[in-house]
């Protein structure tokens, strides 16, 4: 039987008379198949943040993109994303969020890695009482790494290995943020909360790339950034979202506020800014807190939306970082029903994508163009194997 395709010509058109992507990258099992290859495990993906193990030994297993893996990091500091997979025979080796006191050690076999990768004991390998075997040389049994690399405390991978260096790959958003280049400290318990929505990723993404829905979906955000306060943010193939040029600061009862970042120029006095660094991380910076959030696809039509908010220093007022936590939730928890809607309306029979709003839409047409060019990359090699 011949494998589910899709024509993804119309997306690439001059957004006037450009269509959304089909039905089947929302829905269908294989084209998400595909597509995760093409776009989450050829390049740099967004897998947690590095305070989810903030001291050494501290080690969070994880699946993404069907591939189960450990973050960990490791006995001098180093954040490490392995295989969690043994290499004796395949057992998985961390199965809950823990310490790693000693040595990181498989439940099947008691093979023992160290927290670097290496594989320090194989215990009775050569036969009772023979720890070593001349068929088994642990230097080249180590851990498998996966590549990664931390910007902004996210944890970024690159399963295939193959991308170009992430410096170069993130250069236009790394530069468009230089400013921000600088120390951020997580909020703690407080700050961070996970949604689960029954929606593919893409619409996520696609939806807080845009400011057109604001006014009917936000009406308490655009009460004070209004509609026309905002403005597009458009870097073809890397990213796309959306700005304000009226941030409004949190407070508490007598005016005090979280400090600022330093030496900002005097535009973040009221701008912020909202992007979506394709594929799966949404970032957004104020002169006084940034947040990440890290988008785990869970299945064609499932996701998980895993949100950090950070500061400028660590000591900032608790009440004032949890009303800021509890705010920002009920801005995403706001996205939620839009995001399911959209995603039950991928099921509609002669559905042909959609059109954009040509002066509202072009983040969002951007994010929808890029995964088509992933696309047509990933069945050119596929074809030519």
């Amino acid at each position: 039987m011949a494998r589910k395709t899709t024509d993804l010509s119309t997306v690439r058109r001059p957004i006037t008379s450009a269509h959304g992507l089909p039905n089947a990258h929302y829905t269908h099992p294989e084209i998400y198949e595909e597509e995760t290859h093409a776009v989450l495990i050829a390049g740099w993906s967004g897998l947690a943040v590095a305070s989810d193990v903030p001291e050494p030994g501290d080690a969070k297993p994880l699946t993404f993109a069907g591939v189960p893996l450990l973050l960990l990091r490791d006995k001098g500091g180093q954040i490490r994303v392995f295989q969690n997979t043994c290499r004796h025979r395949g057992m998985i080796l961390v199965d809950a969020p823990r310490k790693i006191e000693g040595a990181l050690r498989c439940p099947y076999h008691s093979w023992c890695y160290a927290t670097d990768g290496r594989l320090v004991s194989t215990p009775h390998v050569g036969g009772p009482g023979h720890n070593t075997h001349d068929g088994i040389d642990r230097d080249q049994l180590g851990l498998i790494e996966v590549r990664s690399h931390i910007w902004r405390d996210i944890v970024w991978i690159n399963l295939s290995g193959d991308a170009l260096a992430f410096e170069d790959e993130m250069s236009d958003v790394m530069r468009r943020w230089g400013e921000f280049e600088q120390p951020l400290y997580h909020g703690g318990p407080d700050s961070t909360f996970c949604l689960n929505v029954r929606t593919n990723w893409k619409l996520a993404v696609e939806n807080y790339c845009e400011s057109y829905h604001l006014p009917w979906v936000h009406p308490g955000l655009n009460s004070y950034s209004r509609l026309e306060d905002h403005y597009h943010i458009e870097q073809p193939g890397a990213f796309s979202g959306q700005g304000t040029r009226v941030y409004r600061q949190i407070s508490d009862k007598d005016g005090r506020v979280f400090p600022d970042f330093a030496g900002l120029s005097d535009y973040w006095n009221a701008a912020a800014e909202y992007i979506a660094v394709y594929p799966n991380v949404l970032l957004g910076v104020h002169r006084d807190h940034a947040f990440a959030i890290v988008l785990r696809p869970e299945g064609p039509e499932q996701t998980s939306e895993h949100v950090h908010l950070y500061y400028a220093s660590p000591d900032v007022d608790p009440a004032l970082r949890a009303e800021n936590s509890a705010l920002w939730k009920s801005v995403f928890e706001e996205d939620i029903f839009v995001v399911e809607g959209m995603q039950r309306g991928r099921h509609a029979i002669g559905f042909d994508g959609g059109r954009f709003a040509p002066a509202m839409d072009g983040p969002t047409h951007m994010f929808h163009d890029w995964i088509a060019a992933r696309m047509d990359v990933y069945r050119a090699r596929a074809a030519a194997e």
